[in-house]
């Protein structure tokens, strides 16, 4: 052997002895985390009557559960089997007690970092809520012949719940599919078994025409009249539906339509021809599908979607109640099918499985064609079916794999899972993230948000015209900030925190996700909108008009106001020095974020968001009475927390001073000698100088809303004193004419008709 060969083949050993030592440390450490956990945990926690734990089996471990001899069941670690990163950035852990026929019997919350349930909501509240999954057998959601079940949601918690919940429903899922329950992992395998495996063979390329491709099931067909759409829409119960039929003959065809794997070679090569079916195999990545849709008739099933925006949205496709649709990328357009007898048929595509999606073309899958009529001007109906398709068994290659199970009974004979069915539920380990799920669920609260972020760019855009009507100005305003304490904040509970900061900060340190943000949709869109608020107005939009808090303060201070509330005006020297006090507790935070984040979040209490909007007030006394006193100092000193105490507004305003725009308009004479706007600032954020400190302005408009008003503004006063002038002087009356009228002349720069004894003016 040569010495390059030997080097060769000796750094080859090397790497696979490095590969599987790795392997083994990773299973061990999960292996260990596992029994660490274990060591908190009583296996009657989880079963009823067990009274001890196996040893930890497999890679994700698993750990059998006994009572005396008798196998109860198992128990894992959620995060083993699936991503489980809830608000903090952070996993949440828990163990999952779950029986042989795939029933979870017990969880158990071992560690999480979790800010709303460390201080906040009680861990026993999170707790109850997702306890309503013991007892739910998982089996039929990991077939997908039902739906995820859901968790009850805690308010203020949501993101912190859904995430929990869905961990567990994935991971049980997961751990039933891979065929691991039934009593294998329970003792020693002493028995041999053989497990047969079915991949696509792709030994097997013949040409075939196309009576032959239809005849053996290689090509599905579905061929539905307009008296057999008519006839469903009937059955369906919509009267609406019914009464718009098509027109045209009953007999005529509504569409009829083909469905093909194109990726089994002798499907691919009869209906592509052997240039274009080499031309895909060389463009299919591993694990990819092709597949050939093709029809006619009056209703075409590429679907407008296609043509608006690049989406198939009349076919999907689905298997295992899995499903995805197609997109232009996906697609390429076939003139016409290479198989001899084929038919001439306007419509034909061939689609390519996208990569979110796994297809195992050796099972059953479906291709679902979405039908809609118009049953007004605007409204739909709907109706699907269903086009099934099993690739036939020549194209398909069995190998037999000896296994070992263990040398025990067999479990009990269950009922087989029922067969999924189009509008079975989504295996959970196949769904698409909880993220986008719950973004789908929310398409209300989004769209207020969204309308809402709209208005408010809308006012800024516009705001001379607002201002320049005070008492439309003050509805206005107050309008939006009520919506944003009663909508946004307790009802939606989209109350940004200096919590947010810190928990980015972490994440960029320690490894960014986006989905760890985007589990809280509302609070992502506000935050997006502060981000491209700063640099158009700094941290005014969210202090002044988006934070809840804030708006509880103000419109408590405009009730005050009403009351006749005395207002304290702070000296401006002492108001100087009180500034800075929150952007010494937002460093504090911030430096013991760096040291530990469940730290820094049990300081942030500081801000009263989460007792006041959050939590609504239901919260243990001191908390309450923390939230009321500030408050109450806000009836006196208007915002006194925004002020003084906020860490988000000092963190806001770090970044807030690139602004790239001038918004807020000053005279010259502002601050010399005019000080109203000063005095009148609600916040006190106008130097004696004129200008405006933008760190600490809450862009209310206020000084704008002066700076237009011609009997408020000094500037503004001389300019309308001087513009009556010029209209007095060139009134008729100071023409002199035939009529006699004495002219007006000024006294102090206001018009005064001189009476006709008064004695004329000095030159």
């Amino acid at each position: 052997m040569r010495l390059t060969d030997f080097s060769a083949s000796l750094r080859a050993c090397l790497l696979a002895v490095l590969f599987y030592a790795l392997s083994a440390a990773a299973a061990g450490a999960s292996s260990g985390k596992l029994q660490e956990y274990l060591a908190k945990a009583q296996p009657s926690e989880f079963f009823g009557g067990a009274d001890r734990f196996g040893p930890p089996q497999g890679d994700p471990p698993v750990t059998p559960v006994f009572a005396g001899d008798v196998l109860k069941g198992f128990v894992y670690l959620n995060t083993d089997f699936t991503n489980a990163t809830g608000y903090s950035g952070k996993p949440i852990n828990l163990l999952v007690g779950i029986d042989p026929q795939g029933v979870i019997t017990g969880l158990k919350l071992v560690e999480h970092k979790e800010p709303i349930v460390l201080i906040g909501i009680p861990e026993k509240r999170i707790l109850a809520a997702i306890n309503t999954l013991v007892g739910k057998d998982m089996k039929p959601v990991a077939s997908g012949a039902e739906k995820p079940p859901q968790v009850d949601i805690v308010s203020g918690a949501t993101v912190t719940v859904l995430v929990i919940g869905d961990s567990v429903v994935r991971s049980a899922t997961k751990l039933i599919r891979s065929g691991r329950l039934g009593g294998q992992a329970a003792a020693g395998a002493t028995t041999a078994a053989a497990t047969v495996t079915k991949t696509l063979d792709l030994g097997k390329s013949e040409i075939k025409d196309w009576q032959t491709l239809l005849g053996d099931g290689s090509v599905r067909r579905l061929h539905l009249s307009v008296g057999d759409v008519s006839d469903a829409f009937s059955k369906a119960g919509n009267a609406a539906a019914a009464a718009n039929a098509e027109t045209g003959n009953p007999d005529d065809t509504f569409i009829d339509l083909y469905v093909a794997l194109a990726s089994a070679p002798t499907i691919g090569r009869s209906l592509l021809g052997d240039d274009a079916y080499n031309r895909l195999k060389a463009q299919l990545k591993p694990g990819q599908q092709a597949i050939i849709v093709a029809g006619q008739g009056a209703y075409s099933f590429k679907g407008s979607g296609y043509v608006r925006g690049g989406i198939f949205d009349r076919i999907e496709l689905l298997q295992d109640g899995a499903s995805t649709r197609f997109r232009d990328r996906n697609h390429t357009r076939i003139g016409s099918l290479a198989a001899e007898g084929a038919p001439d048929l306007p419509e034909i595509a061939l689609f390519t499985t996208p990569p979110e999606f796994t297809l195992d073309p050796t099972e059953p899958w479906q291709l679902q064609l979405l039908v809609q009529r118009a049953t007004g001007a605007r409204d739909k109906a709907f109706l699907t079916f269903d086009v099934g398709y099993a690739l036939p068994d020549a194209y398909v290659k069995r190998e037999q794999k000896a296994v070992t199970v263990p040398d025990q009974p067999a479990p009990a004979a269950q009922a087989p899972a029922q067969a999924p069915t189009p509008t079975a539920g989504v295996p959970p380990d196949e769904a698409e993230p909880l993220w986008l799920q719950i973004w789908r669920g929310r398409p209300v609260a989004i769209g207020i948000t969204a309308a809402a972020l709209l208005a408010l760019t809308g006012i800024f855009f516009f705001q001379d015209a607002l201002v320049k009507r005070p008492k439309t100005y003050v509805w206005v305003r107050r309008a939006f900030l009520l919506f944003t304490l009663v909508w946004l904040g307790w009802y939606a509970n989209a109350q940004l925190s200096v919590v947010n900061v810190l928990t980015f900060t972490n994440a960029l340190i320690n490894g960014f996700h986006w989905e760890f943000f985007l589990a809280a949709p509302l609070i992502f869109i506000l935050w997006a909108a502060v981000a491209a608020g700063l640099l158009f107005w700094g941290r005014g939009p969210f202090c002044g008009w988006l934070c809840p808090f804030g708006a509880l303060q103000e419109l408590t201070n405009n009730l005050a106001q009403a009351l006749k509330v005395p207002q304290l005006k702070l000296p401006w020297g002492l108001h100087e020095r009180l500034w800075p006090i929150k952007y010494i507790i937002f460093l504090g935070l911030f430096g013991a974020s760096l040291y530990s984040v469940a730290l820094a979040e049990t300081l942030a209490e500081v801000e009263p968001f989460k007792t006041s909007i959050v939590l609504k007030f239901m919260r243990d006394w001191p908390y309450v009475l923390y939230a009321v006193a500030l408050l109450v100092a806000g009836l006196f000193v208007e915002r006194f927390f925004c002020r003084y105490l906020c860490p988000l507004g000092a963190a806001l305003a770090i970044p807030g001073r690139i602004r790239t725009f001038e918004w807020l308009r000053r005279w010259p004479e502002c601050g010399s000698p005019c000080q109203r706007c000063a005095k009148e600032c609600p916040v006190q954020s106008i130097h004696p100088e004129g200008h405006i400190n933008v760190n600490e302005c809450i862009y209310c408009m206020h000084c704008q809303e002066l700076y237009h008003d011609d009997h408020r503004c000094p500037h503004m006063i001389q300019v309308r004193l001087k513009r009556e002038k010029r209209e007095a002087l060139s009134s008729p009356s100071m023409r002199a004419g035939g009529s006699g009228h004495k002219p007006v002349i000024a006294h102090n720069g206001v018009p005064v008709a001189e009476s006709p004894h008064s004695p004329s003016p000095s030159p």
